[in-house]
Parts: C-alpha cells; structure tokens; sequence
C-alpha cells in the first residue's frame, strides 16, 4: 500500500480522527463525540470537502450530518459551503442541511428557507424515440456468427450484443468473448460486460482461461466470474488478485474478491489479513460491508487484528446504510448496543429499513 503523508490532497492515516472521518467508520463518529473539541475543525473540514471515494455510492450527507448535530456544531461553515462551492458541493450541503432540519433543528430548517434552492423541475423534457434495431429480428446463432465474423463492423457487433442482451444466455458467445474488442484490443466493446454477467456460470470453465490472459480487462472478467462460480481450486486466483490490489493501492473492485472468497469459508484463510487491512483502511466505503462479511464467513472466530463483535458493534456507527444494517444484525448484546439500536430506531434523519430494522432488533430475544 502507497505510504500515507499529511498532503491535503491524500487521505489522513487511517488511525488518526481526521482519517477516520474522511473514510466515515464508525469508529471517527465514536471518537468525536469523546472529543468533541478536537473534532469540530476536522467535522468542518469533511463538510467543506467531498472525501468519498465514488459519491454515486460512498455515503456520507447522513454520517456528516448526525456529527454536527451530536457535536452541537454551529452551521454557518455548512451555509457557506452554500455559496462558495460548485453546483456538487452547493447540494451536497443542502442535503446535510435537509437531514438536519428532518431531524428537527431549527437552524436548519431556515438555512434551507433561506438559502437552498430547489431543483429544476423536468417536465418539459421529451425523451427521443429511439431508432428499431435491425438486427432484433435475427435469431441467436445469426447473431453470434455476426460477432464471430472479423470483418463484421464494430457498431453492427455492439447492437447484437444489444440484442442478446435482452435474451436467455447463450453459451455460444462464451468462445468469443476474448475477440471482442475494441479496434485497438485494449477495451471490450459496448455491452460486452452485460452479457458476461448475464452467462454466469456458463462462462465457466473458460473464466479460468481469462483469468489467466496478459489483457487486463478479460483477466478481470474471468475472475469475477470465479469469484461467483469458482470452486475450491480458483481460491489461489482471487487470493493474488486480491493481493496484487492491495500492493497497487487499489480501492475499486477488491470486494468482489472478498466475496468470492467468502464463499469457501476457512479454505480461503490467507485472506484474512488483507481483507483486515481493507476494511480498516479503505476510502471506498461503500465496498467495507463486504470486507467484514468476508471476515465473518472465512474467520467467525475473528481475525486478531480486528476482534467481528468490536468491528460489528462500529458499524452502527458507519456512514454507509448497509454496513449500519449489519451491525445491527450482528453486534453482540451489550447495554451500549442497544443503546445505540434505540438511536437509530428513534432518529428521524435515518433511513427506514435502519430504523426498522432497529426496532426489530430491540423488540426480539436478547
């Protein structure tokens, strides 16, 4: 992993408050409220800067906007971020904003009166038909002799892969997936992706096969394949995949290969420090559900570097909806468990299966 420096443009260390924050464990949230002092600057900081990995699935509006209210912070920096920011971070601000005033701050609910703009409705929008695919009429075989053929041009090839994409996998395309690419060889062609999904186990056993290949994207294909339908012997494949991202510092993609090793239990026990490693120390934090799920199924003892109830337990803390709903699944019964559950399930800024999930949790068998 690349070594960690205090450059504003790089993540904190993951053990310091700051870093804690910008990735949103649980464990940052806990910290604050025990040193409220020392953690407004950095909550401030986390507002003013989006930290998350991918804003399309790194959640962090709600865990910033729980910090604020449980630290009794003053909002005039979040209003600020109103005015200075670009169109995202004028949102992203607004969305803090609206969960507080959900939450029933008065603050809040003038800031976003006062200074939130609505979003534009699109009721004028028309949306274009879209041109009949002639090759819709084609049956399957037709199809795959088109993508077989190495003077079939490209757009022809991506609207038959349209095509089958909208029908039962068909086995026949397995053989020709490694030939289609792009004109340079470098990428796979528009749609491809899809329907390897869509073969799944079908694609077995050639996924050994690309696992193994020199070209990076049908390398990652056939290990994603593995990772769904492997077995026992496809274990060492994921595992140096997973290795190998760790040393390059990779944050996209790991989960899958917790996942698939997952599913061989104790077989995949070498795994474990790596998946430690990601799940204290990943940005991407939509991906750290799946680290711990890993951990649960290959090691249910707990790995020593982690300790499942201490880590289950923090994620009733975390910034992501799915990583909260597993704490609450499987977080030990302790006093301050359910304190926290009685949190979540009164709390109006979250989200409904949370809060639900909570109230089952707590209404159930200690």
């Amino acid at each position: 992993m690349p070594e960690e420096t205090e450059d504003e443009d790089r993540y904190a260390p993951p053990k310091t408050l700051l870093g804690l924050l910008q990735r949103g464990r649980g464990a940052g949230a806990i910290r604050a409220a025990r040193k409220p002092a020392e953690a407004a600057d950095l909550v401030y900081a986390c507002v003013r800067r989006d930290w998350s990995w991918d804003s399309l699935v790194d959640e962090r509006s709600l865990y910033l906007a729980r910090l604020l209210r449980d630290l009794e912070l003053p909002l005039d920096p979040v209003v600020e971020v109103l005015s200075t920011g670009d169109e995202y971070d004028h949102d992203r601000a607004a969305e803090i904003l609206r969960l507080l005033a959900r939450g029933g701050s008065e603050e809040a609910q003038e800031a976003v009166r006062l200074h939130v703009r609505e979003p534009e409705p699109w009721s004028d929008v028309r949306k274009t038909p879209q041109e009949p695919n002639p090759l819709a009429e084609l049956e399957t075989p037709k199809l795959l002799a088109l993508l077989a053929d190495p003077d079939a041009p490209e757009d022809d090839k991506t609207e038959a892969l349209r095509v089958l994409r909208r029908r039962d996998p068909d086995p026949g395309l397995v053989p020709l997936v490694p030939s289609l690419t792009t004109a340079d060889g470098e990428r796979p062609l528009v749609l491809l992706i899809g329907n390897i999904g869509k073969l799944g186990a079908l694609a077995m056993p050639a996924a050994r096969e690309w696992a193994a290949s020199g070209t990076r994207w049908l390398a990652w294909q056939g290990l994603t394949v593995l990772a769904e339908h492997g077995e026992a012997q496809d274990v060492p494949a994921l595992l140096a995949e997973l290795k190998q991202d760790w040393a390059d510092g990779v944050w996209c993609g790991p989960e899958r290969m917790a996942r698939g090793l997952a599913r061989f239990g104790a077989q995949a026990a070498e795994a474990v420090p790596i998946l430690t490693r990601y799940w204290l120390c990943t940005p991407h934090s939509f991906e750290r559900p799946a680290y711990l799920e890993a951990l649960a199924a290959i090691d249910p003892a707990g790995p020593d570097m982690l300790g499942l109830d201490l880590a289950h337990t923090e994620s009733l803390w975390d910034c992501q909806e799915d990583a909260r709903l597993l704490g609450i699944e499987r977080a030990p019964d302790r006093p301050h468990v359910r304190e926290r559950l009685a949190e979540l399930r009164d709390d109006p800024m979250e989200e409904p299966e949370v809060r639900n999930a909570a109230a089952r949790r707590l209404a159930g068998p200690t």
